[in-house]
């Protein structure tokens, strides 16, 4: 087969892994071929508006496997294909040369046995590390079932690592991949998060110490093809973050790849991309808003309503809590505003030692009134002419997010 052949089958094959994130790491080149920035580097927009490419492909898409939501699993009749380590170092190092990317992103269907399949992303690693001298980001996904040895292995040529925890439950995972197992998964995810610590810990004693995966690690789901709730599925992110130190949890709405009778029926079924969205928002306010899963969600309330933003919608449950005065509120307090971001809560803070602040200078803080005007006091004082009411309110926010949910739903892009 045609190396081109091959590039098209499995970066097709690749296009369902939501895991590419920025990477989160700045390294010089230093002699090298490549280096890589904090800012980004996966087919996205950086925090400087740069919009950055990634080489995202599979090793192989030819599986042992037989996952029923896996477009790559055994029973299903696709074309199969696999690179040589050599092909695919040589086919990163050419689209690099070329400025078509900025860096690789490897996984791979499960080619024989974990370790077979470790071994040969291994080799392709060196041979990009190591004969080419290529110094850009490179994220690679480990294989769960490997030597640990070999995850180790893999973790000192990349800069960030991930697994896929798949499904938001063992019953889930055991019912649609039964070739998996919860403990084989978080195996690998407890080796990386302690190989990091001991890479960090060494780098302080040795400065030219080995560094093992210096951009951390992050894992993916999938949602809409089992029946959990939000709230499981908040609940198990949260706890991800605490026990593994995970960098990101992504979040990929289930797109009908199969017939089978345990997933959704393809006819008629759109992937649930508004509640991919919700959970990413509520993600957002784990990280970021010092918010826990289980204010946002109770078994009342197990999943997000669908019109407002996870935010929105806790506000709208605790009208008590506010109206907050800008003038007087801590941080943590100014956090819980709707409208109110990580950004416009700091400069509050900063410009409000000097002088009081009234709604007109909110705004030039970058606070979105829209959504804060009804939460927010300054001086004692509403937004002129405002009325609050529950129901008013939450007809306001729906108003506000009503433009994007009526636009058409996103499809799933192709690198190529």
């Amino acid at each position: 087969m045609e190396l081109m052949d091959k590039l098209t089958i499995l970066a097709d094959a690749a296009k369902y892994d939501a895991a590419c994130t920025s990477s989160g790491l700045d390294r010089k080149g230093r002699g090298r071929i490549g280096s890589t920035m904090a800012c980004g580097c996966c087919h996205t927009f950086s925090a400087d508006g740069r919009c950055v490419t990634l080489l995202k492909v599979l090793y192989t898409n030819a599986c042992a496997y037989d996952c029923q939501y896996c477009v790559n699993r055994r029973s299903n009749d696709v074309p199969r294909a696999a690179f040589t380590p050599k092909e695919l170092a040589e086919l990163t190092i050419q689209f690099y040369r070329r400025n078509y990317i900025e860096g690789l992103f490897l996984s791979s269907a499960v080619m024989k046995n974990p370790d077979h399949t470790t071994e040969r992303m291994i080799e392709a690693l060196r041979i990009l590390r190591e004969d080419y001298g290529f110094g850009g980001y490179i994220h690679a996904k480990a294989i769960p079932g490997a030597d640990p040895l070999l995850t180790y292995r893999l973790g000192l040529l990349a800069d960030r690592m991930s697994v896929n925890i798949e499904l938001p439950s063992e019953q889930s995972l055991s019912l649609l991949a039964p070739d998996k197992k919860k403990k084989a998964i978080l195996a690998p995810m407890k080796q990386i998060r302690e190989n990091i610590l001991e890479s960090k810990q060494a780098l302080v004693k040795y400065r030219h110490a080995p560094r093992f995966a210096p951009a951390g690690q992050s894992t993916q789901m999938i949602i809409g093809a089992t029946p959990e709730t939000d709230r499981h599925i908040l609940h198990l992110t949260e706890s991800l973050y605490q026990k593994y130190r995970l960098k990101r949890v992504f979040y990929s709405a289930y797109v009908p790849v199969s017939s089978s009778t345990l997933l959704p029926a393809p006819e008629g079924f759109k992937p649930p991309l508004l509640r991919e969205h919700r959970l990413y928002q509520a993600d957002w306010l784990l990280r970021y808003y010092h918010f826990k899963a289980e204010e946002l969600l109770d078994e009342q309330n197990p999943n997000f309503d669908p019109r407002v933003d996870p935010k929105c919608s806790w506000a709208l449950q605790h009208m008590d809590f506010f109206p907050v005065e800008v003038n007087r509120a801590d941080y943590e307090t100014l956090l819980r505003v709707p409208g109110v971001g990580v950004t416009s809560a700091r400069r509050i803070l900063e410009v409000r030692r000097w002088h009081s602040l009234d709604f007109s200078g909110l705004k030039k803080l970058g606070v979105v009134l829209k959504r804060a005007q009804f939460f927010l006091t300054c001086s004692g004082k509403m937004a002129e002419g405002l009325r609050i009411n529950s129901d008013g309110v939450l007809r306001h926010l729906v108003a506000l997010e009503r433009p994007a949910l009526a636009g058409p739903e996103p499809e799933q892009l192709s690198l190529f």
